[in-house]
């Protein structure tokens, strides 16, 4: 049902200059009194993603065009910056005009470009400047230069009325944050990630599952992939710790989440060996997915004596638990995020940074797509009476139209509107709003206990 409404809501968006409002935008083309519409060109290669996207001032989305660099990254067993540089250099031009050709707009109709300019990669980043730079001096358009975060705790506003202060939790492959949206260019921060962001972590762990190899997942990025075998998995054969237990603040560390799941691996590859018959087929796993756990484990005990013992498989191989792994490791990562997110609406409510009245949490960037963690989030929510808010998983992933919203409601404040000659540099790392983590930590909030039991 929830999926049937996003994209009956997603198909209004796309419908070119429907007249409708999203979140606190101002009339648009055809209301009285006003103006022609204006149109906002949005750039992203902050990572992997090479995106553009017109959209005019009512939220409607006239043209978009998406690059996706996963397939090329899953064969390399992850991100490497300079070939990420090389493709966004490939598709940019391309992917910019399909857009614009998609909206009908001519560049000169244009009133702004808005680029994502930090954080990221800085080979990748560089490109979607150097273009814009270029564009916006050729036409002589004002340039927008954009938070990429500050754009997915944004990009809720253009789905549906959602006015501020609100909470909002970003997590992604690169970043991991939480923060008060007080206002389009106004944030306060509340925690982040310590070391490594939980994309990144369940990226890494698939990899050392060697999860492209399952059947499942051979086109999956690894955070699909463990979600998608968490599914079959029993999260409570692996209890993994969750981090941070002893720190009452609401940053985050997943580096240490990750050498308990590695140590794990290693114990259970040394555990498995059942010499190269196995290894060459991976005839464990391939067991457990044709027959289920039951079945499998007899079938596997008769196979596993016909073939001598080894002093383990061999890395790269698949685990039979490799699901029970997934589950675990989807299962402490949701519950870290819960718990830091519990403590941070505890904190607002406790200096008033929420209104009293429907206060929402909004959850954003690519890891807001696995549902287990958004069901994670809406068991605190519901226990702290919060509206949990989250993007289709399309628009939770890094795209075009975050960053041309990011731009339209940036133009209808006239805030960062820079000249087309102006100079501008990127900035891999930045932070988002002011720096309220010292506080929380001295508030040191105890959480009280909520039991994270989803089915």
């Amino acid at each position: 049902m929830f999926a049937s409404k996003a994209n009956k809501l997603i198909q209004r968006l796309r419908s070119p200059f429907k007249q409708r409002r999203y979140g606190d935008v101002a009339t648009g083309e055809g209301s009285p009194g006003s103006g022609p519409s204006r149109l906002v060109l949005g750039i992203e290669t902050s990572c992997d993603d090479t995106g553009a996207a017109v959209l005019n001032e009512t939220g409607s989305i006239l043209g978009e065009s998406l690059h996706s660099q996963k397939e090329v990254h899953l064969r390399t067993g992850g991100i490497i910056p300079t070939v990420a540089q090389q493709l966004h250099r490939e598709h940019i031009e391309r992917v910019v005009h399909e857009a614009l050709e998609r909206s009908g707009v001519d560049p000169r109709q244009l009133s702004a470009v808005a680029t994502t300019v930090k954080p990221g990669l800085a080979l990748s980043l560089g490109v979607g400047l150097e273009f814009s730079l270029s564009f916006v001096r050729r036409h002589g358009t004002p340039f927008i230069p954009i938070h990429h975060m500050e754009a997915h705790a944004l990009t809720v506003r253009l789905l549906q009325p959602v006015p501020f202060p609100f909470l909002v939790l970003l997590v992604s492959g690169g970043h991991s944050l939480l923060a008060v949206a007080r206002g389009v260019d106004d944030f306060l921060l509340l925690g982040r990630t310590l070391d490594e962001a939980p994309g990144d972590t369940l990226d890494k762990v698939a990899r050392r599952l060697s999860l492209t190899k399952h059947p499942l997942c051979s086109a999956l990025s690894g955070g699909q992939a463990i979600e998608r075998l968490a599914r079959d998995g029993d999260r409570l054969r692996f209890p993994f710790k969750t981090p941070m237990g002893q720190a009452y603040d609401c940053s985050f560390s997943f580096a240490g989440l990750r050498n308990q799941i590695k140590l794990t691996i290693e114990k259970k590859e040394a555990e498995e060996g059942t010499g190269e018959e196995w290894e060459d087929g991976n005839k464990n796993v391939h067991v457990h997915i044709l027959f289920g756990k039951g079945k499998a484990t007899e079938i596997m005990s008769r196979m596993s004596a016909s073939f001598p013992p080894s002093a383990g498989i061999k890395q790269g191989t698949l685990l039979s638990c490799v699901n029970d792994i997934a589950a675990a490791t989807q299962h402490t990562v949701a519950c870290h995020l819960a718990k830091r997110t519990h403590r941070a609406v505890l904190f607002c409510k406790a200096n008033g940074l929420l209104p009293s009245l429907a206060p929402t949490l909004v959850v954003s960037g690519g890891v807001a797509s696995n549902q287990y963690i958004r069901k994670a989030l809406g068991v605190i929510t519901e226990a702290t009476g919060l509206r949990l808010l989250c993007p289709p998983a399309q628009f939770c992933t890094d795209n075009g139209v975050m960053i041309a919203w990011n731009g339209v409601e940036r133009l209808r404040e006239g805030k960062g509107i820079l000249p087309p000659n102006a100079d501008v540099s990127y900035q891999p790392k930045a932070p988002l709003g002011a720096d309220l983590t010292s506080q929380v930590k001295a508030a040191a909030i105890r959480v009280p206990s909520i039991r994270i039991n989803i089915s």
